[in-house]
């Protein structure tokens, strides 16, 4: 019978670097006395073990191990039944692939107030976790068909990116411009926007403006854009050059 009260947190931490592993073992029992830190993973292989054996509610997972990647990892399991919180550094590869899939994540080294962040994010909501959408996307073979998950005044909003036409921006926030006349403000900057989808054929034609080339109806000549829901977006004169050398470029 397990000793595990039913009120605390049960928590693996997957990380190859053993000086990380006791770096965040030590912050977590100094900080945080109702998470049991049930056992230690030193690869993606111990990793998996660790989570069949313990069934942990919570794991910190290292984006890159020596044997596999976290997300690699996890798609060897059977089932997801806990929440995870990626490690990684700001420099790496995975950061954007993080971010565009709402997953949470703790830079290296740790900052105190972040962890203390991603601990009450993680009490507020045990149950909903993005990991498998971020499985799906990262499996996709075409950038149009992943799911961009974003938060709005209702909730999170899970939508393909072949379904946004246009993103306005408005100051803090961004309006999506969907198909079928569908509108809504989500709580991210157009740049932040911008730096999530630029790779995956959106273009920042105007200040204000983040377009999808999927939805481009025709060839655009002069400075403005037409697209699928009858908008006509302007192009900034500074951006003409770049957008004729992208836009004929993505139609390669």
């Amino acid at each position: 019978m397990s000793n595990i009260q039913l009120n605390s947190i049960s928590a693996v931490i997957i990380d190859d670097d053993p000086f990380i592993q006791e770096l965040l073992k030590d912050k977590l029992n100094q900080y945080f006395p109702e998470i049991q830190i049930l056992g230690l993973g030193n690869n993606g292989r111990e990793g998996i073990l660790k989570i069949q054996q313990l069934k942990p509610n919570l794991v910190f997972l290292d984006v890159e191990m020596t044997d596999m990647t976290g997300f690699e990892m996890l798609s060897r399991l059977d089932a997801i039944t806990f929440k995870t919180i990626f490690i990684t550094s700001y420099k790496h590869y995975a950061i954007k692939a993080i971010r565009f899939n709402a997953l949470d994540y703790l830079l290296k080294p740790f900052d105190l107030e972040e962890l203390k962040n991603a601990i009450l994010r993680f009490k507020k909501n045990q149950k909903s976790d993005n990991v498998p959408i971020a499985l799906q996307n990262l499996k996709s073979k075409q950038a149009s068909d992943q799911i961009l998950i974003l938060k709005t005044q209702q909730g999170e909003l899970h939508i393909q990116l072949k379904d946004i036409i246009s993103i306005e921006g408005e100051r803090n926030y961004s309006y999506i411009n969907m198909v079928n006349s569908k509108k809504e403000l989500v709580s991210k900057t157009l740049s932040n926007l911008e730096e999530l989808l630029e790779d995956k054929g959106f273009f920042r034609c105007h200040k204000s403006y983040l377009i999808n080339k999927l939805h481009i109806t025709e060839n655009p000549n002069g400075s403005t854009l037409f697209l699928s829901n009858g908008m006509k977006i302007p192009i900034s004169r500074r951006k003409k050059d770049t957008f004729n050398n992208w836009f004929n470029n993505e139609l390669i």
